[in-house]
Order: structure tokens, then C-alpha cells, then sequence
């Protein structure tokens, strides 16, 4: 049983044991995570989520780790929510992302929790934003959200963050950096990371380049892209992002827009939980679910058209 005034105080135990029943997918588990997410609601929300995203490669780790430590330095508490692929064989979560941030995980005022993404849609976990609004209660300030790398997840990060980050390598080019456009669109800011050493004038010309780049495409209104180089290794211009960051939050909450985006955001998640309780309330329903076994063998088989059988299961189901 999750103790909520423990929780509430920023208990890690509390945290992890409430993080680790909202991705349980058993039923008795389900109905309680329900009824703690609606107790704990009220003391949600008073976070900045930030969303960080960048090929394999590029520094997300050692980023997210100095600019997590940054943020303690400055008097703030942070969650990192990593988004691990899982295992193929034990579906648990193989990246070890503690290890990987070794300083940041020892730190009172850290708490990094590796989520596997047990096959979801781009990677990304099911339960991650029932886990953001834990971790608010808990009193973290800082939500980060670090995603496997640049793919779908993207697309589904970009749309539970306030904040939004693509890191890029030293190097010009989509196709080197495997950066797809519409990714490009959802920035909020892009970051050159390792502009350090050899690799500085580099970063100053990718920069200069997708600073280019960006004024081409379509952005909210409200925010104009900015594009920067730090090195995360050498905690360079580590402030300058914090300070972009905050004055994104100060300007968009002044004009009503962080409010609007967040409800537009809880609207799309409404509408992805329909469609997932639908779905899992389908596959318990062992007729259904025979039913649409033989459908897609014989539209594999070729004896029925994909519409026919589509339909012969629809007919079924709202019988």
C-alpha cells in the first residue's frame, strides 16, 4: 500500500513504489493507481517538463546529467524519466541509465527512474505521464524526459513536455545526423552539444547553418526556436539554456499559452486512453479475440479481403 503523506514529502521509496504499480498491468493494481493518481492530482503540475532527444551518440547522458546537477546548483529538484528499449527477452529495461549518471542518481535532490518502453509505440512508455504527475507530488520541480532517440517516441514526448530539446552532433546535415524534418518542427530550442576542442568551429557552422534551417519552418507563434552550442562535458553555456528555459516559461505563462498547451495535452491523452482501454478490453474477450485470429488468417491467407473481414469483425463486436 502506497503511504501518500510519505509521497507527498518526496519519500524515494514512496516514489518508486507508486512509479513501479502505475506500470504494473495487473487489474487490482490498475483500479488502486487510479485512485492515487486522483488523490495526489491537486499537488501536480507545478513542474517544468522538459522533453530531450538526440541520435545515439550525442551526449544525451552527460547532458542531462550536468544540466540536471546545474539545476540542483540554482535550488531546484529534478526527476529523470529515461525511456529505455526493453529487453527482448525479459522485457526489463537493459540502458541502466543510473549508472549512466552515476553523480546526478546520488544526489538528495535527484531521482532518475529507467522506464522500459515494453514494446509501445515509438518507444516510448505507457505509463510516463501518470509518472510525471508522481514525481510533481513529490515535489520535483524539474521533469526530464529523455527518450530513446530520434523516431515515433518523439513525436509522443513533444506532446506530455512544456519544453521540448533536440541535441545535435558538430556536424552539418540531416543525413548524418538522421534528424527527420517534422522532428525539427516540434523544437522549442535546438542544442549543438560537444562544441568543445577540435570539434568547436564544427558546431559554430551547424549551428549557423540550422539557425537557417529553422527560420524556414512552420513554429508556434508564441515561441521562436532558438538554436545553441554548449558542451556538456566542459558545462558550457549550461546557463544560457536554463535562462532560454525560463524565459520560455515566463512569456508563454504571461500570454495564457503554457496553461493552453497543457490542456490541449491532457486532451490528446484522453483521447489515447479511450483507445487503449478499448483495445485491452477487446483482447480479455476470449471470442473476440478468436474471431479476429481467423479473420487476419485468412486475410493472409488471401481468402478474404482486409475491408471484408474488418467489417465481419465490427459486425461481431457491436452485436
Amino acid at each position: 500500500m502506497i503511504e501518500i503523506e510519505k509521497l507527498l514529502k518526496g519519500d524515494r521509496r514512496s516514489l518508486a513504489k507508486s512509479i513501479t504499480m502505475i506500470e504494473s498491468s495487473l487489474e487490482s493494481d490498475r483500479k488502486d493507481s487510479q485512485a492515487l493518481l486522483e488523490k495526489i492530482l491537486p499537488f501536480s503540475g507545478k513542474s517544468i517538463r522538459i522533453g530531450i532527444t538526440g541520435v545515439p551518440g550525442v551526449g544525451k547522458s552527460t547532458f542531462i546529467e550536468n544540466f540536471g546537477l546545474y539545476l540542483i546548483q540554482k535550488g531546484h529538484s529534478v526527476a529523470v524519466l529515461a525511456i529505455d528499449p526493453s529487453s527482448p527477452i525479459s522485457g526489463g529495461s537493459i540502458l541502466g541509465d543510473k549508472t549512466r549518471m552515476e553523480n546526478l542518481s546520488q544526489n538528495d535532490k535527484a531521482f532518475i527512474r529507467p522506464t522500459p518502453s515494453q514494446g509501445f509505440l515509438g518507444g516510448v512508455a505507457q505509463k510516463t505521464r501518470e509518472s510525471v504527475l508522481l514525481c510533481e507530488a513529490a515535489g520535483f520541480d524539474y521533469i526530464i524526459i529523455e527518450t530513446v532517440g530520434v523516431g515515433q517516441s518523439e513525436y509522443e514526448v513533444a506532446d506530455m513536455v512544456d519544453f521540448f530539446l533536440v541535441l545535435l552532433l558538430p556536424n552539418s546535415g540531416d543525413e548524418l545526423q538522421g534528424i527527420k524534418k517534422g522532428i525539427l518542427e516540434l523544437a522549442d530550442s535546438i542544442i549543438v552539444n560537444k562544441a568543445d576542442g577540435l570539434s568547436l568551429s564544427q558546431a559554430t557552422q551547424t549551428r549557423a547553418q540550422y539557425t537557417s534551417a529553422m527560420e524556414l519552418m512552420r513554429h508556434d507563434p508564441e515561441w521562436k526556436p532558438r538554436v545553441l552550442e554548449c558542451s556538456a562535458i566542459e558545462k558550457r553555456n549550461l546557463d544560457v539554456i536554463y535562462e532560454m528555459i525560463l524565459e520560455y516559461k515566463v512569456s508563454t505563462t504571461n500570454s495564457g499559452y503554457f496553461k493552453t498547451k497543457r490542456l490541449e495535452q491532457n486532451e490528446n491523452w484522453f483521447k489515447r486512453l479511450v483507445s487503449e482501454m478499448i483495445n485491452n478490453k477487446l483482447k480479455s474477450n476470449k471470442t473476440l479475440e478468436k474471431k479476429k485470429f481467423e479473420l487476419e488468417s485468412e486475410v493472409r491467407k488471401d481468402i478474404k479481403l482486409p475491408i471484408v473481414a474488418a467489417q465481419e469483425y465490427l459486425d461481431l463486436l457491436f452485436k
